[in-house]
């Protein structure tokens, strides 16, 4: 169960940038293979993304430098162990790199090690990964309790031009046992949406995550409108059946102070912004709202988190968090949140991720493991890490090779499981 050889290349991501594959080999033959995914919006205190910023070869977004990282410097120093012992290949890592934001070996390629080597212990131990992660971490979980999907429909921000401010709009559903059936009703929705949007003059061109991202929305309200349309036209019950979910993604419209809503050409001070939310909030079958305000406003954090407990919408820390413990703490501690979204990335390690997933668990807080918008990878170990710690949902796109990849994952792991999967129910109010 030795590491025998490390070797790690640089491949395409969903964008067309670079991003990279890490093959794992074992002593005994057994392979580990595995790929990274980065952010086009990511939050300020997020492991940093090591860039060639080489600008004769993609714009600086190369990854040679990472790639060289784990051949030359993480190699030597992991090989040789124990590929059981998953938190101590992880711990030498970040102790190699020697940096609070893993910026000198580079997050994305300390991550790509990790879940090769995750991969190539599952593979020797013939397990699926996700009952790995809970037998290498030793996770007191004893059910399997499948996520839901939460679909991102319509998209704007960084991740769609002249579209919305916000940044996603989301389908979760809810109403059936069946996590694949979930999946059916939320793209039928999706189908029946991009009619909605066709009536209303919009384009259905996609975004970055495969969701519509309609060109000159003036309001960004509208898209919660037509999402309830479209649901409606299912032949779905709001609310009941399938809601909506909202990531703002709020610090890329914060500036100084204010909220710039550009799209209807107006400002909007925090006290404001919480206004105009809580109005969405009585008026639409809202289930989750994620980033809502800019990822250091912590007293507004706290604020919002008091209406949105009061109307038992989980309230979902991202930028503010970033899938670190020591964040989590905090917004636990400020009673900021009430459910944290989880990217493997972000903190650069499997096992600093899987910390962070128990901490929020024992404190009664929903985890929503994602996917990445712009640098996404036909990667699929965040399935497997959401059916390990009983994630309430996972948030993926609806189209493109790299997000359908992760729902078939969860239709797999559903057909594996059988039986031995408790029935999904509505996860939104019965997290565990």
């Amino acid at each position: 169960m030795t590491i025998k050889s490390i070797q790690a290349r640089e491949i395409l991501s969903s964008g067309g940038t670079p991003s990279l594959e890490v093959n794992v080999e074992l002593n005994n033959g057994t392979v580990g293979i595995a790929s990274v995914p980065y952010g086009a919006s990511a939050g300020s205190y997020e492991a940093h993304v090591l860039f060639d910023e080489d600008s004769t070869r993609f714009k600086g977004k190369g990854m040679l430098k990472a790639v060289a990282n784990i051949n030359e410097k993480i190699a030597p120093e992991i090989i040789n162990k124990n590929a059981d012992d998953q938190r101590s290949i992880d711990v030498s890592m970040v102790k190699l790199d020697g940096t609070d934001n893993k910026e000198n070996l580079g997050g994305n390629a300390i991550l790509g090690v990790s879940l090769a080597v995750a991969r190539a212990a599952a593979n020797d131990h013939k397990l699926p990964l996700y009952e790995w992660i809970r037998t290498a971490f030793d996770l007191k979980i004893t059910e399997y309790r499948l996520p839901n999907p939460m679909i991102v429909a319509i998209e704007g921000g960084k991740h769609a031009a002249r579209s919305t401010d916000l940044q996603e709009y989301l389908l979760s559903p809810i109403g059936n046992q069946s996590a694949s059936e979930n999946i059916r009703m939320g793209l039928e929705v999706y189908f029946n949406l991009k009619n909605v949007l066709s009536e209303n003059k919009y384009s259905t061109n996609v975004g970055n995550e495969g969701a519509f991202a309609p060109d000159g929305i003036d309001s960004n309200e509208k898209p919660l409108q037509m999402l309830l349309e479209a649901i409606k036209r299912t032949g779905l019950t709001p609310g009941k059946d399938i809601g909506l979910s909202i990531d703002a993604a709020a610090s890329e419209f914060y500036s100084e102070g204010k909220y710039d809503l550009a799209v209807e050409k107006r400002q909007m001070s925090a006290q404001e912004l919480m206004v105009y939310f809580e109005d969405w909030l009585n008026k639409y079958p809202i289930l989750t709202v994620e980033d809502m305000f800019a990822e250091d406003a912590w007293e507004d954090w706290t604020t919002f988190n008091k209406i949105t407990s009061n109307l038992n919408i989980p309230n979902i820390g991202d930028d503010l968090t970033v899938t670190n413990t020591k964040r989590l703490q905090k917004a636990i501690d400020q009673k900021a949140i009430t459910a944290i979204l989880i990217k493997l990335n972000q903190i650069g390690t499997l096992t600093e991720t899987v910390d962070c997933c128990m901490l929020a668990r024992v404190h009664g807080m929903m985890t929503v493991p994602s996917h990445r918008g712009g640098g996404e990878t036909n990667d699929t170990s965040m399935v497997d890490l959401a059916v390990a710690v009983n994630s309430g949902f996972i948030k993926v796109g609806p189209t493109r090779g790299e997000r359908v990849c992760k729902y078939n994952r969860l239709m797999e792991i559903e057909s594996g499981l059988g039986d031995k999967a408790s029935p999904i129910g509505d996860q939104y109010s019965q997290i565990f």
